[in-house]
């Protein structure tokens, strides 16, 4: 790259940004914030020898996720990205719980319409058996 359009990594470090410089690709000079939070947990040397041991295809998402968990460190110094890790698995049993909780009462409700319509089947043979029933008692003369 020539000296005007270094990559933010270079410039941040104040030295020229070679055609061949590994952090160009990850850290554009348009984005200065990205290398700078990265560089202050991880320090450039150790991004640098990561991307360098890492397949090309890999080099996008792993910076990504360094990027993201060095912001995540500085806004929080305890617990960094697992807080939110926590604050999502906490929703994961929530949400589960959630679900359960609809469950059972779809079960309970569907139980409900079964015994209903029992008792409608049932009150409607009974019906039918004593309407059965009274006709074979009574005589019907149709030569009246």
């Amino acid at each position: 790259m020539s000296n005007s359009t270094r990559c933010a990594a270079c410039k941040s470090l104040r030295r020229r940004c070679s055609e061949d410089c590994a952090l160009a690709p990850y850290f554009p000079a348009n984005n200065p914030q990205r290398f700078a939070c990265v560089h202050r947990i991880y320090g450039a040397s150790n991004v640098t020898k990561i991307l360098e041991q890492l397949p090309i295809h890999a080099r996008a998402t792993t910076v990504d996720s360094m990027t993201f968990e060095a912001s995540s460190r500085i806004q929080d110094p305890v617990y960094g990205c697992t807080q939110i890790i926590f604050k999502l698995q906490r929703q994961i049993v929530h949400a589960q719980y959630e679900i359960a909780k609809v469950q059972a009462e779809l079960a309970l409700h569907s139980a409900q319409h079964q015994m209903q319509q029992q008792n409608h089947t049932t009150n409607y043979q009974d019906q039918n058996q004593y309407y059965q029933a009274a006709f074979e008692q009574e005589e019907f003369h149709f030569d009246q």
